[in-house]
């Protein structure tokens, strides 16, 4: 049977965003890096960008990313020549070839706290490297006091296809206790500017158990959020990874966990799922309700999650590169010297077995809440139903997985909790890596 052996939020990962878990990547390993780069690439993989935009107004307490805050405009520029420089270095390399790009990804930080001539420099450069007028989805991060009518205008002329809107909350008391810059009224400023200039798709993002969140204050976000009624809402539980300011705080005073317990953020998340259902949205992920009358997509996931290239730009951003996984260095002043000196900032590395590619993806999939087993028979001719029968078991008698001939579904209990249950799936020695 599978037991709830978490219930407080403890310091710790929690969320499984790659396999095999990054303490396991390793400079050592970077000539498997260096060689898929020089090498052909797989026919038939699909390719994406994502680029790395490290700059907040406020650190979030809490955040494990790279970011810089409150940087003045010269040192915005230079990184940004240097992230174009690497762009461009990229599009040299061998495993590029002529593949057309699939989907563009402005990750930070926070992208919008670039300024609309910052922006307009850059995506110039990049799309001299890597055109995108074809590209099938282009998603751009967003703080919502950092926008501006121009600055969207700006962003729906350079094709965004994806808005993502990081609201988090709408109490500006709890926007304050967790670090955020924005607060309440330039949410619905922004919003409303963006349906005004008709991006094809807006999200927005929540997150389920803030210090300081209440059932009321739950209620009400949810109920602000029906309001708005945006193209699609990704819920993300709150963690507490390592390196963040809540967890530091907590580990220096030995208190108590400042975070809603597992239970409870899991209950906010799926009486917030149950009433979008009732709006005429589907859940398309564990953290994603997509609103039935849109044409929202997620190309970016999916394709990640089916083994898709994905070049990583920018300071410690992260690769997927045929098989291989690696990442950038993590110091902006190493970064800068490499990228001014014709080289790709290379730090980590690992070229996954066979057997741990089929790990990663029947993983991240999982949190779609389904799996084709005929999926994994042609691609890495494995069964995997019989691979990891007695994982499958444990889910089954535990009422978490029902296995329909072909198909692996997760309840919806499954889905609200499936990164805890992932780590099952993984080989012995990965079990307790870390993700920060």
């Amino acid at each position: 049977m599978i037991q709830e052996t978490e219930a407080l939020t403890e310091v710790g990962n929690y969320f499984v965003s790659n396999y095999p878990p990054f303490s396991f990547w390793k400079p050592d390993h970077l000539e498997e890096a260096k060689s898929v780069l020089s090498n052909k690439p797989e026919e038939g993989t699909p390719l994406g960008l994502y680029l790395h935009i490290p700059f907040c107004r406020k650190r979030c307490k809490f955040c494990y990313f790279r970011v810089y805050t409150d940087r003045p405009a010269k040192e915005v520029e230079s990184y940004t020549d240097s992230l174009a420089r690497e762009v461009e270095l990229l599009r040299e390399q061998e495993v590029v070839g002529g593949r057309p790009i699939q989907f563009v990804y402005f990750g930070g930080g926070t992208p919008s706290f670039l300024s609309v001539r910052q922006l307009q420099r850059l995506s110039d450069r990049i799309q001299k490297a890597f055109p995108w007028d074809d590209t099938q989805e282009i998603t751009f991060e967003c703080e919502p006091g950092t926008l501006t009518a121009s600055k969207l205008e700006a962003l729906r002329d350079l094709g965004v296809t994806r808005l993502s809107l990081g609201i988090e909350n709408f109490d500006d008391q709890i926007l304050e206790t967790n670090g955020r810059a924005h607060r309440s009224p330039e949410i619905f400023r922004a919003y409303e500017e963006a349906r005004r200039l008709g991006f094809p798709q807006i999200n927005v993002d929540l997150i389920s158990g803030m210090v300081g969140e209440t059932d009321a204050n739950w209620t009400d976000c949810i109920r602000r959020v029906r309001e708005l009624s945006p193209d699609s809402i990704t819920i993300y539980q709150m963690e507490l990874p390592f390196n963040t300011v809540f967890s530091k705080e907590m580990l220096e005073s030995q208190g108590e966990s400042p975070v809603a317990d597992w239970p409870k953020k899991r209950q906010w998340v799926e009486e917030a799922f149950g009433t979008l259902e009732e709006d005429g949205y589907r859940i398309s992920s564990a953290y994603t309700a997509v609103n039935k009358k849109s044409n929202s997509q997620f190309v970016y996931r999916d394709s990640l999650w089916h083994g898709a290239d994905m070049l990583g730009t920018g300071v410690a951003s992260f690769s997927h590169v045929g098989g291989v996984h690696y990442q950038n260095v993590d110091e902006w002043a190493e970064y800068s010297n490499l990228i001014n000196q014709g080289v790709l900032p290379l730090a980590r590395a690992l070229a996954p077995t066979k057997r741990q590619r089929l790990i990663r993806e029947l993983i991240l999939q999982l949190k779609l809440g389904h799996l084709q087993g005929a999926y994994f028979a042609d691609k890495f001719a494995v069964n995997i139903e019989e691979e990891f029968r007695d994982v499958w078991k444990n889910l089954s008698d535990a009422g978490i997985v029902t296995i329909d001939g072909d198909r692996f579904l997760l309840s919806r209990e499954g889905l609200l909790r499936v990164d805890s249950l992932l780590p099952q799936f993984f080989e012995s020695a990965h079990r307790g890596g870390r993700y920060t």
